[in-house]
C-alpha cells in the first residue's frame, strides 16, 4: 500500500492528499488491443478471458481534468460490449479520439482501462478546474463532453464530441485511479457507502432522462409504465422513478426469483414472461399475438393499456412495445441487449399516433437532478453483489449471462464494504434494509 492510499483510507484532509506523491502505475481492469480477435468463431465469448487486471501507467492530467482515487466502481452492460469487442472493438474509438492530438492522444494506447461508473475521492485537480479540490467525495458521470461545442450548451447528449467515459475513452472507473473531466463530477450522497453510490449514476440517470426529462417520455401522475427487464440496473431504477412520480409500474421479469426482487422494489404489477410465453417473436403475427396476451394481462391488473413502454431489451421486445402502448403512447429506448435490428408493425404506430423516443445516457443537469433525489433518500441503490477489483471478470460474467439483479459493484481502493458514509443520521433514518432492497436476495 502506497502512502497516498494510506492517507485516503485514514480520511486525511485534502491538503494532505495533495502533497502525497502519485504512484507511477496502478492496478486496473483493462483490455489489450492484441486480444481483439480472440473470440472469432467462439460460441461463448466469455469476458473472463479478455478482461485483465494489472498495472497500467498513470496518465498525465489535462488542465480541465481531475484525478479520482476510485473507492468503488460498477459493472454496466457496456463493460460486456467492450470485453467481447462487439458490436465494434472499442479500440477504434480510442484511435479516432487520439487523432485529435493534444491531450486526446493519451487515449490511443494498446490497452483500455474500462468501466463507466465510480465513486471516490479527488486527489488532484487540473489548473483550469474551479469547483473541485483534493479531498472531495464524488460520484462520476459516464458522459464526457466538449464544452466548446455549441450543441453541448443546449443538450450535452446532442454534441458530436460527446463520449461515454471508459467505453469510448480510456482511463475508466474499474481501477484504483481514474482521470475524468471536472464536468463529470457530482457530490457523493453522504448516507451511502462507496459501493452503494458507485452503482447509481449511469443507470439511474439514464432511466431519469428516459422517463422524467422533457427529452424523454415525460411521465405524469397516474401513468401506467411497462418496464422490460425490471430487475436490471436500468429497470430497477425505472420502477422507483415511476413510483416516485405517482405512476404505476408494470414490471416484466423472466423468473419467480426476479419477481420476488421486483416486489422488494415496491412493484405490485408483475408479469413473468416465461409463464405467458413471451419470447422473441419470429413473425409479425407472433409479435401481435404476444402483444395481445400482454395487453390483456395489463388491462386486467390496472384497467388500461400502458402510456409508456420502457425498452432497453431491443429486438426481443420492441415490436410488442410498439403494439401494446395505448393510443398516443410512447416507446422510449436506450439500448438493445438482444439485438439492434428491430421489427414492428408500423400500422400500430402511425394509425394510433404513437411515438418512439431514442434516449442516450443523460446530460449533467439531468444527472444532478437524479443525484439530488438519491441524496434526499427518495431513490435507493439497487446493489445486489460486490466483488473485488481482482474479480472484475467474474462480476462482468455475471452481467453477461444475466444472472444478476440490479447492480454489481466492484471495490477498488476501498478495502471492504461499508465505508464512505458521512451522513449516518440520514442513513439510520432511511434504514439499511430500505437502502439495499436486493442484497438479501
Amino acid at each position: 500500500m502506497d502512502s497516498l492510499t494510506e492517507a485516503l483510507l485514514s480520511g486525511a484532509p485534502g491538503e494532505v492528499l495533495a502533497r502525497e506523491k502519485l504512484p507511477d502505475h496502478f492496478d486496473a481492469a483493462h483490455l489489450r488491443a492484441e486480444d481483439v480477435g480472440m473470440f472469432e468463431g467462439a460460441q461463448d465469448k466469455d469476458v473472463r478471458r479478455s478482461i485483465r487486471v494489472g498495472p497500467v501507467a498513470m496518465p498525465e492530467l489535462a488542465p480541465d481534468e481531475v484525478l479520482v482515487a476510485v473507492m468503488a466502481g460498477a459493472i454496466n452492460y457496456n463493460t460486456v460490449w467492450s470485453a467481447t469487442f462487439e458490436p465494434v472493438p472499442t479500440f477504434r474509438f480510442l484511435e479516432r479520439y487520439g487523432r485529435q492530438g493534444g491531450y486526446a492522444a493519451r487515449h490511443d494506447l494498446p490497452y483500455q482501462v474500462i468501466g463507466s461508473d465510480a465513486s471516490g475521492v479527488v486527489v488532484r485537480a487540473g489548473a483550469a478546474v474551479r469547483r473541485w479540490r483534493p479531498g472531495a467525495h464524488v460520484v462520476v458521470s459516464c458522459v464526457q463532453v466538449d464544452d466548446h461545442e455549441p450543441a453541448t450548451h443546449a443538450d450535452a447528449m446532442l454534441g458530436e464530441e460527446q463520449r461515454i467515459w471508459g467505453y469510448e475513452t480510456n482511463f475508466g472507473g474499474l481501477a484504483r485511479y481514474t482521470v475524468v473531466k471536472a464536468s463529470q463530477l457530482l457530490p457523493k450522497p453522504g448516507h451511502l457507502t462507496w459501493e452503494e453510490s458507485a452503482g447509481v449514476l449511469l443507470t439511474a440517470a439514464t432511466s431519469y432522462r428516459m422517463l422524467i426529462s422533457d427529452r424523454g417520455a415525460r411521465i405524469k401522475l397516474g401513468d401506467v409504465v411497462l418496464i422490460w427487464g425490471a430487475t436490471g440496473g436500468l429497470g430497477a431504477f425505472a420502477v422507483q422513478l415511476v413510483r416516485q412520480a405517482g405512476g404505476i409500474p408494470v414490471g416484466v421479469v423472466s423468473s419467480e426469483h426476479k419477481a420476488k426482487a421486483l416486489r422488494a422494489l415496491g412493484c405490485e404489477v408483475i408479469v413473468n414472461r416465461a409463464e405467458i410465453g413471451l419470447g422473441e417473436a419470429t413473425t409479425p403475427e407472433e409479435t401481435i399475438e404476444q402483444g395481445k396476451r400482454l395487453g390483456r394481462i395489463i388491462r386486467r391488473e390496472v384497467g388500461e393499456d400502458p402510456a409508456v413502454a420502457f425498452d432497453y431489451i431491443g429486438r426481443a421486445t420492441f415490436g410488442v412495445s410498439v403494439f401494446v402502448v395505448r393510443r398516443g403512447g410512447t416507446v422510449v429506448t436506450c439500448g438493445s441487449s438482444t439485438g439492434y435490428q428491430h421489427v414492428y408493425d408500423n400500422r400500430y404506430l402511425w394509425m394510433n399516433s404513437k411515438r418512439i423516443v431514442g434516449s442516450h445516457a443523460a446530460n449533467l443537469q439531468e444527472q444532478a437532478e437524479l443525484n439530488r433525489l438519491v441524496a434526499l433518500g427518495k431513490i435507493s441503490p439497487v446493489l445486489s453483489s460486490v466483488y473485488g477489483l481482482d474479480e472484475v471478470g467474474e462480476a462482468a460474467r455475471l452481467v453477461q449471462t444475466n444472472q444478476h439483479l440490479g447492480k454489481v459493484a466492484v471495490l477498488c481502493q476501498a478495502p471492504h464494504e461499508g465505508l464512505g458514509v458521512t451522513d449516518p443520521q440520514l442513513r439510520e433514518k432511511i434504514g439499511a434494509d430500505a437502502l439495499n432492497p436486493l442484497r438479501s436476495l
